[in-house]
C-alpha cells in the first residue's frame, strides 16, 4: 500500500458521506445501485480503481467520472469480481446432481416444466453447468423439452459473453473430455455450447436488490453473491428469494453463505454444501376448552372457571414474550405487560381498533398479516423485523400471527407475538459478516492469483516470442550481410558500366556533333522524319530556306506544318519510300521561300541507313524557268 492509500484509509471515517454521494451519483446516472454493498469491501475496490487513475478523493473521482464516460466500465469491472467457472466447488455440484435434483424431480408431475434461476451468473458458466447437470439426470431430449434456466447479472459485459456460449479450452478444464464433446462443439480454438440446450437458457440483466424476482422456481442458485451485501440488503434479497421459490423449492448458496436467522422459512437440506429447502406453510390452531356445564355443582364450577381464568391471565401477563390479542372486529382484546412496556400500550388501548394504534403498522404492517393468517388458516411468521428505538439502537423481532378458533370451529380472533431476537440476530449477523469478509478476501485472493497466473502465462509467451524474434533477427542480419556484399559487388559492376557509358556518351556526343556539323554545312535543306511523319531533325539549310527554326518544328507532324512548301504533294512519295525502302527520284514542287519569293523545290526522299522507319528529305532550290519569271 502506498502512502497516499494509507492516508486515504485513515480518512475513510471522515469521507463516508462523500462515498455515499459517489454511490448515489453512480446509481442515478448509470442505474447501478451499490448502496446495499458492504462498505468495507466496496470502498476497497473503489479505492483500487482510484489508485490506478491516481486520484485520492471520492469527490475528485466523481468529477473524473462525469468527464470520462468510459471510466464507468473500468470501475464496474473492478467492483464486480467476476470469478466463476464450470462446476465450481465440484463436491457441492456432485451432491446437487446426485441427491437434490432426483429428489426435486419426484415432487413434479411428469412432463412439468422445471424452472431454475441462476442469480449473479457472471459470464454464464454457472447457468450452463445447471443445464449440463439437468441433462445428465433427465437425458438431453427430456431436458430440451422441460428445463428453463434464467441467468441474470448486473454486468452487461459479462452477459454479452454469456449469450455467445463460447469458451476457451482452459475454461472447460473442469469438464471431462466426454462431457465437453457431448455438450460443446469446436469452433476454431474455442468451444460453443450445443444449440438445442442453449435455447433453454435465457440471459438478462437483473438487479437482485431492486428488481422483482422471477417466480414459481424449483431451484434458485445464488452462489458467492450474498456475501458482498450488507445485512439489510441480504435480508431484502432473501425475502425476494423466499417469494420466488415454490413450496419445497431448493436454494443453493455459496460455501461462505448461511441462513442462520431464517430457520422458520428455510430448512437445511445439506449444511456442508449450503443447500436449503423452502418450508411449506404451517397451519397452527389453538383449541379452547369447552364451556363448563352449569347444571350440577354450579358454585364449584364457577369458582373453578374463575381460578382458571385468573391463571390464564397471570400466565399471559408474566410471559417474557410481548403479546397482543385482537378480536374478530379488529379491536385490541388483550395486551400483556411486555407488550405495554415495550411498545407503549396502556390499558386504555384495550378495546380500541388496532388500526388506530401505531403498533398496527410499526415495526411491521400487522393488518395485512392478520388478514393473510385468517384467510390461509395458518401461522404467519416474519423474521428479523427491525425496530429503531433511538438514534443508534435497533431491536430485532420475530413476529408470529396466530389465528384462533373456538372449540366448535368459529374464528374468534388472532394473537400476535413479538419475540425479541436482538442479541441472537446481532451475533448471527456478526458471524455472517466475518465469514463473508473472509470469503470476500478469499475471492479477491483467488482473483489475484488467477490474474497472476494469467500474467505469468503472458510473460512466458512473451519470452518465447522474444526468443523467436531474436532468432529471426539474427537470421535477417546474416541475410542483410550477404545482401550487402552482393550490393557492393553490384555497385562495383555499375561503376564499371557507368565508366563505359561515360566513354560511349562522349563518343556519341562527338558523333552527334560531327553529324550536326555535316548537316549544317550542307547548303540544301535536310529534314529527317520518323515513321509517323513527325520531324526528328531540321538542319540549318531548312531554316534558311523556309524560315522555321528547328525547335519550332521538332516532333511536329510534317504534313501539318504551315510554311511555303505544299507538303501534301509529298505525302504519297514519302509513304512509297517508307514502304519500299528505295530512294525516290527528285520531285519538283512549286513553293515560296522564307522571303516570299516563288521557287521550285526539288525534294528527294531516301531511307536512313540502319533505320527502317525513318526517311530523309533533301530539299534544293531550283532555278525558276524564264517563262515563270516573266509571269511574275
Amino acid at each position: 500500500m502506498t502512502g497516499s492509500d494509507a492516508a486515504a484509509d485513515r480518512d475513510d471515517s471522515n469521507v463516508d458521506g462523500t462515498l455515499e454521494d459517489l454511490l448515489i451519483f453512480i446509481r442515478d446516472s448509470r442505474g447501478f445501485d451499490f448502496t446495499g454493498y458492504k462498505r468495507s469491501s466496496l470502498a476497497r475496490r473503489i479505492r483500487k480503481r482510484m489508485h490506478e487513475v491516481r486520484i485520492d478523493k471520492y469527490s475528485d473521482y466523481r468529477d473524473y467520472l462525469e468527464t470520462n464516460a468510459d471510466e464507468f466500465r473500468y470501475l464496474f469491472n473492478t467492483i464486480l469480481i467476476n470469478v466463476t467457472s464450470f462446476f465450481r466447488d465440484i463436491d457441492a455440484w456432485q451432491y446437487l446432481q446426485r441427491e437434490i435434483l432426483p429428489e426435486l424431480l419426484t415432487t413434479l408431475d411428469p412432463g412439468a416444466e422445471i424452472r431454475i434461476w441462476s442469480a449473479g451468473c457472471s459470464s454464464g458458466e454457472e447457468a450452463y453447468s445447471l443445464a449440463i447437470a439437468l441433462a445428465e439426470v433427465l437425458g438431453i431430449d427430456e431436458a430440451v423439452k422441460r428445463v428453463k434456466i434464467y441467468g441474470t447479472d448486473v454486468d452487461e459485459e459479462a452477459l454479452r459473453d454469456a449469450r455467445t456460449g463460447m469458451y476457451s479450452a482452459k475454461a472447460l478444464e473442469a469438464l471431462s473430455s466426454e462431457l465437453r464433446d457431448r455438450y460443446f462443439e469446436a469452433n476454431g480454438d474455442k468451444f460453443i455450447f450445443r444449440s438445442d440446450l442453449r435455447r433453454r437458457v435465457i440471459f438478462g440483466r437483473h438487479d437482485i436488490t431492486r428488481d422483482a424476482p422471477i417466480s414459481r422456481l424449483d431451484l434458485l442458485v445464488c452462489r458467492n453473491t450474498l456475501m458482498y451485501f450488507n445485512v439489510e440488503a441480504q435480508s431484502q434479497i432473501v425475502d425476494r428469494y423466499h417469494f420466488a421459490l415454490r413450496e419445497g423449492g431448493f436454494l443453493f448458496l455459496g460455501k461462505a453463505e448461511m441462513l442462520l436467522s431464517d430457520g422458520e422459512r428455510f430448512e437445511v437440506a445439506h449444511m456442508r454444501q449450503r443447500i436449503f429447502r423452502r418450508r411449506g406453510g404451517v397451519t397452527g390452531t389453538m383449541q379452547t376448552p369447552a364451556a363448563p356445564r352449569l347444571d350440577i355443582g354450579l358454585g364449584q364450577e364457577v369458582q373453578g372457571a374463575v381460578k382458571r381464568r385468573m391463571l390464564s391471565e397471570l400466565a399471559l401477563e408474566s410471559t417474557p414474550v410481548a403479546m397482543v390479542g385482537v378480536d374478530i372486529d379488529g379491536k385490541v382484546a388483550v395486551a400483556n405487560s411486555q407488550m405495554r412496556n415495550m411498545f407503549g400500550l396502556t390499558q386504555h388501548d384495550v378495546g380500541r381498533p388496532l388500526s388506530e394504534l401505531e403498533i398496527s403498522y410499526r415495526p411491521v404492517e400487522l393488518r395485512s398479516l392478520i388478514e393473510q393468517a385468517v384467510a390461509e388458516h395458518r401461522v404467519i411468521r416474519v423474521n428479523s423485523v427491525e425496530r429503531r428505538v433511538g438514534p443508534d439502537d435497533i431491536q430485532f423481532f420475530d413476529v408470529h400471527v396466530q389465528p384462533l378458533w373456538s372449540g366448535d370451529g368459529p374464528h374468534v380472533g388472532v394473537i400476535v407475538s413479538f419475540v425479541d431476537t436482538t442479541v441472537s440476530t446481532r451475533l448471527s449477523v456478526e458471524v455472517k459478516n466475518k465469514r463473508e469478509e473472509l470469503e470476500t478476501a478469499y475471492e479477491e485472493l483467488q482473483s489475484t492469483n488467477e490474474e497472476l497466473e494469467t500474467t505469468n502465462e503472458e510473460l512466458q509467451s512473451s519470452i518465447e516470442e522474444l526468443e523467436t524474434t531474436n532468432e529471426e533477427l539474427q537470421s535477417t542480419n546474416e541475410e542483410l550481410e550477404t545482401t550487402n556484399e552482393e550490393l557492393q559487388s553490384g555497385n562495383e559492376e555499375l561503376e564499371t558500366m557507368n565508366e563505359e557509358l561515360r566513354i560511349r556518351s562522349g563518343e556519341l556526343d562527338e558523333a552527334r556533333g560531327f553529324l550536326e556539323g555535316i548537316l549544317s554545312s550542307v547548303g540544301a535543306g535536310v529534314v529527317v522524319l520518323d515513321g509517323d511523319l513527325r520531324v526528328r531533325s531540321w538542319n540549318r539549310g531548312a531554316e534558311e530556306l523556309w524560315g522555321l527554326r528547328a525547335d519550332e518544328v521538332r516532333h511536329q507532324l510534317f504534313t501539318a506544318l504551315d510554311f511555303g512548301l505544299p507538303t501534301e504533294q509529298l505525302h504519297d512519295t514519302i509513304k512509297h519510300t517508307l514502304e519500299t525502302g528505295h530512294r525516290s527520284n527528285p520531285v519538283d514542287v512549286p513553293a515560296v521561300n522564307r522571303i516570299g519569293r516563288s521557287i521550285v523545290c526539288a525534294v528527294t526522299c531516301t531511307i536512313m541507313d540502319g533505320i527502317r522507319d525513318a526517311v530523309v528529305l533533301l530539299m534544293e532550290e531550283q532555278p525558276v524557268p524564264p517563262a515563270a519569271q516573266s509571269d511574275q
